[in-house]
């Protein structure tokens, strides 16, 4: 399997607790507490158990008003990527790298594109220079499950009702859409919606099923030097 993210020098350490969305107090393992960026701001359901190993990554930028930032916690005898500002550039490389098949023929891709009608922004816009055929492709980070079943979201979510409306609307006979559910943990291999969190959601994610957007639910494998891609998971009702 490919990897398709590659980290740099991540420093360990333990979760001391999270507030404010925002921030997370973690203690190195050298005793040094440190107050880290926590870039998932949801509810972080089965994946913020205080005092589990973490990882955390250190960044010299003055701008920066945290230095460091939250990368991943140890449950269930496995890393899980904590990080939700990491899946759309892993998504981005693998799409530079034509490892998802099923988003094919594309030969330009840009990021961060103003389309829909509620003032929304895609993650990617695929075009096949030769055709004129475009790709409309949303990403979404994944970390609760029950067991090997992956589940999004963990809570209510307005902006993904918006984004699966969105997705809908622009399908057409030169125009697909794609929803690609970052699975950011390797023990899962299905996925379903969370429709105990979110019914609307997962009432919405049926009907844009039922209408054409393709839903890949990627499986990923997170190590503290690495992350792998393991495939798609199967999609359950």
């Amino acid at each position: 399997m490919p990897q398709v993210h590659t980290y740099t020098d991540l420093i360990t350490g333990r979760l001391v607790s999270r507030y404010k969305r925002f921030f997370a107090d973690i203690e190195l393992d050298n005793g040094e507490v440190i107050t880290a960026h926590c870039a998932n701001t949801g509810a972080m359901t089965g994946v913020c158990k205080i005092g589990s190993p973490v990882l955390v990554s250190h960044h010299s930028n003055p701008k920066r008003k945290l230095a460091y930032s939250w990368e991943a916690i140890y449950l269930d005898e496995q890393w899980i990527g904590i990080n939700t500002s990491l899946p759309n550039r892993v998504i981005g490389h693998m799409l530079d790298r034509h490892l998802l098949p099923d988003l094919e023929p594309y030969t330009i891709v840009k990021g961060e594109v103003a389309y829909g009608n509620e003032k929304s922004r895609i993650d990617f816009l695929l075009t096949d220079a030769d055709s004129g055929k475009r790709s409309y492709v949303e990403v979404k980070n994944t970390t609760w499950c029950m067991g090997s079943l992956a589940l999004f979201p963990d809570t209510v979510t307005t902006r993904g009702q918006k984004h699966i409306r969105e997705l809908m609307s622009v399908i057409s006979e030169d125009t697909a859409a794609a929803l690609i559910f970052f699975i950011n943990r390797g023990d899962c291999d299905r996925f379903a919606a969370g429709a105990q969190a979110d019914p609307e959601y997962a009432r919405l994610l049926k009907e844009a099923i039922a209408k054409g957007v393709k839903v890949l639910a990627c499986r990923f494998a997170i190590k503290p030097t690495k992350i792998t891609y393991l495939g798609l998971a199967s999609l359950e009702n």
